[in-house]
């Protein structure tokens, strides 16, 4: 029979929003928007960021193909939307956006409820394996001695942060440009896996991570934006823990910096034939892991459990939408290229 390979998609996004919604009426807390007032609440957002994908996709060949002549627009747009904006690629950009933002929003809802549900941290437990796998050395300390604390430290700062505008960026580009439509949906439907299971990492296993619990460790690095973001997310900790409103992002197990990253090459390296691309998003997820741990964002086990995020989140997906994987795991190849995707017969 077959079935919409969307199904797994609207599952997770329908299963982390109750799961929100069950928690925060258990400990009386009010959902929060984690972007606060951004474009306005999501019932406005929402149409507006359909409408942004559909533009940002017509506005460049306008400028390119139609000279920004009048009379040549609308010939441009109609063949654009004849070819490539019909049923199916729009049913795709409008359950992606919202399948991917409700699983978002309930993961920083669920992150800031952490510390209302679990006391017991196991930072001491995890920076103790950091020390053993590490031979009695600190992870952070040891890339300090070896990388410096100056230029490395700006330099592995904007490595970090570039992942805040890559998650959105990286969803739109397979959503909109995908160049076949079982990419796009097995690109965001592994986004929702991902951040659903290290939603369920955190409870599973809280921590704050070792630039918070063993903060001393970093005080040599230099001044950079993230130092900056850090003391941020401290200072939005505070009120939380003491029963206030708000909205708090702290939480180290597992490192979705790393399974995001990866999920990233990952996608890049089987859906695009381009090798720059590919070797920018892999260098890209090596330095981000070494910033992670450089930092103290993170200990070792967060970054190896992130990147069993990565690997089961891609597989999964890609088997929910139509991949077959080829032998030895360095390629694959679709079996369909609309959302209606065999999977098997009863």
């Amino acid at each position: 029979m077959y079935r919409r390979a969307y199904v797994l998609m609207i599952g997770i996004a329908a299963a982390m929003g109750l799961w929100a919604i069950i928690t925060a009426v258990i400990l009386d807390k009010p959902l929060g928007d984690p972007e606060g007032s951004f474009l306005g609440p999501s019932y406005i957002r929402l149409p507006l960021l359909l409408t942004g994908a559909l533009l940002l996709d017509l506005l460049p060949r306008i400028v390119w193909k139609a000279k920004l002549k009048p009379k040549a627009i609308p010939g441009v747009v109609r063949d654009r939307l004849r070819t490539h904006w019909n049923r199916e690629r729009i049913t795709l950009v409008a359950l992606g956006i919202i399948c991917f933002y409700i699983t978002y929003v309930s993961y920083r809802n669920l992150k800031s409820f952490l510390p209302d549900v679990h006391s017991a941290m196991y930072d001491r437990e995890l920076h103790l394996l950091d020390k053993v796998l590490f031979f009695g050395n600190e992870p952070g300390v040891v890339l300090q001695t070896v990388l410096g604390t100056t230029i490395t430290a700006h330099v592995l700062s904007y490595i970090y942060l570039w992942f805040l505008p890559m998650v959105p960026l990286g969803v739109t580009a397979w959503l909109v440009w995908s160049r076949n439509l079982s990419f796009g949906y097995w690109f965001v439907t592994a986004q929702c896996i991902a951040w659903s299971l290290g939603t369920l990492s955190y409870y599973a296993l809280p921590t704050i991570g070792p630039g918070l619990e063993y903060n001393w460790l970093y005080e040599p690095l230099a001044n950079t934006p993230t130092s900056a973001l850090m003391d941020s997310l401290v200072n939005d900790r505070q009120p939380v823990l003491v029963g206030l409103d708000g909205m708090q992002t702290v939480a180290g197990f597992a490192s979705l910096h790393t399974a995001i990253t990866l999920l990233l090459a990952l996608m890049v390296q089987f859906t695009i034939r381009n090798r720059v691309a590919r070797w920018v998003c892999w260098v890209n997820f090596a330095l981000t892991i070494a910033a992670t741990l450089y930092f103290g964002w993170h200990y070792v086990a967060d970054d190896l459990a992130g990147i069993l995020i990565a690997l089961v989140s891609f597989y999964l997906a890609g088997l929910a939408t139509g991949q077959k994987f080829d032998r030895g795991g360095l390629a694959s190849h679709p079996t369909t290229t609309t959302s209606a995707v065999p999977v098997g017969r009863d």
